[in-house]
């Protein structure tokens, strides 16, 4: 595909840039407690004090074991995960479809989504580079894409029960993990199997319910382990919400008015095009598999599971099913940030990932139409104009994506000859050194912000194994 070096190109540099990452915000005390307690330290801090999620607590602990340099390799990592992730299930729905795709198409659907989820957010920081959130709430919905991935090899009784294991499994580690994402696992599941008797064909129909269920059960299961633990008792009382109703009307029409706003941001984001662009292709290009059979025996295995495409039943229900999970999510968040959680863009991602998908979808749809009618003067015309729709949309994230990779570098620069002269005059015998704050796409940092962020502060100064630390601009 011509296309498919450019949104490579683009995820490419982008996992360049993340050598240019330095820790700040959580990190800054995640550092000491694993390089003092290991990462099980960590696993036990997050569930017994901090907020429950001891999955999220795994993951951050296996990046930041390596010190600053995890925290540099998590982006090129995450984006090589997030792209095989989606590119095994975008070949998993052409099967199940009964369809197949030119060579480096899936590819190149799989790019372009990852392109647009991770570079036309408002904060590509905050997504992408910013472990500590990108954890939680960028990779988090991708890995639970991942448990759909054994269903494609799952043809005998074996491998079935295994699928489904996997996505019991998958369901519980989610649940320790994020809060929200497990919120989107749980409305698709429950709209999938709702919807299992239109959309399976009826050989695998039991088959697709029970995966449905058991990953149903395993979110339940991980989530309810998470919200029963201490450390999620202890941040529902720092931010309020044991005492806050939740579900009382003024907070759900707070977060009703917040989820539209966030609506209209996401809605008017020229950017998502891409996902359409790019869908529309793939309907365009793919074609009904040969050889796939509709009987009994070897032939039924290699047929459709899916049924005929019903399309105003699929984009309805995906058109609601998002709704419903991002609005829940906003729920969730609400709490935390108030109407604040409109500027919260880290917090969309878990539901944002299904907003992509949906609109890849809808254009495989409009793709898949256009195709049936055997015009190909307009369906070349129609590739073309999707084709720069692509090329357009990586071209104008690449702009920002470079601003970006900019300040990133300037800031390591300076992080690393503040972290010289700090860890200098701390070997030294230096008990209270003055800390000069290095700030980058709205990230806490000590002495910066609201109520001057006191909290960092004495995680910079564990760090370092000092007993505190001073404002620079003060000293």
């Amino acid at each position: 595909m011509v296309l498919l070096p450019l949104p490579l190109a683009l995820l490419g540099t982008a996992s360049w840039l993340g050598g240019y990452v330095r820790p700040s915000a959580d990190e800054w005390c995640f550092l000491p407690t694993v390089r003092d307690n290991g990462i099980s330290g960590l696993v036990e801090k997050f569930y017994t004090v901090d907020n429950g999620r001891v999955g999220n607590g795994l993951l951050v602990g296996l990046y930041t074991k390596s010190g600053p340099t995890g925290h540099q390799w998590f982006a090129p990592v995450s984006a090589v995960v997030m792209l095989g992730v989606l590119w095994a299930v975008t070949g998993l729905l052409l099967r199940a479809a009964g369809r197949t795709a030119p060579r480096g198409l899936p590819l190149l659907v799989a790019s372009m989504v990852t392109v647009v989820f991770l570079f036309a957010t408002p904060n590509t920081y905050k997504t992408f580079y910013w472990p500590a959130s990108a954890v939680s709430h960028t990779v988090a919905p991708v890995l639970a894409c991942a448990a759909s991935i054994p269903l494609r090899w799952a043809r005998s009784r074996r491998a079935r029960a295994a699928a489904v294991a996997t996505a019991f499994l998958a369901g519980c580690f989610l649940g320790t993990l994020s809060e929200e994402a497990s919120v989107v696992a749980l409305v698709v599941l429950s709209a999938v199997l709702l919807l299992s008797g239109s959309t399976f064909a009826v050989r695998v129909r039991r088959y697709a319910r029970a995966w449905c269920l058991a990953g149903l059960a395993g979110t339940a299961t991980g989530t309810l382990v998470l919200l029963t633990s201490p450390g999620s008792r202890n941040r529902r009382e720092r931010i309020g919400a044991e005492t806050t109703a939740t579900v009382a009307p003024d907070a759900l029409l707070g977060s009703l008015r917040a989820f539209l706003e966030i609506l209209n941001t996401v809605l008017t984001t020229w950017q998502y095009l891409g996902a359409v662009a790019v869908g529309v292709l793939l309907g365009l290009s793919a074609k009904a598999r040969t050889g796939a059979g509709t009987g009994a025996g070897r032939g039924a295995r290699s047929a459709p599971v899916l049924l005929p495409c019903r399309p105003v039943l699929l984009v309805s229900a995906g058109i609601l099913t998002f709704l419903v999970a991002g609005y829940l999510c906003t729920v969730i968040a609400y709490p935390l940030f108030g109407s604040r959680v409109t500027g919260a863009s880290r917090t969309w991602n878990d539901y944002l990932l299904l907003y992509v998908l949906l609109l890849t979808g809808v254009g495989a749809l409009l793709g898949r139409a256009w195709a049936r009618e055997r015009r190909a003067w307009p369906s070349a015309v129609t590739a073309a104009a999707c084709a720069a729709v692509c090329v357009a949309v990586c071209v104008q994230l690449a702009f920002p994506l470079g601003q970006l990779g900019h300040d990133m570098r300037v800031r390591a620069e300076r992080w690393d000859r503040q972290d010289l002269r700090l860890r200098t005059e701390a070997a030294q015998g230096a008990r209270v050194l003055p800390y000069a704050r290095l700030p980058i796409s709205g990230m806490a940092e000590p002495f910066y912000g609201p109520g001057r962020r006191p909290w960092p502060a004495g995680c910079v100064a564990d760090y370092y194994r000092l007993d505190r630390i001073t404002d620079a601009r003060t000293t």
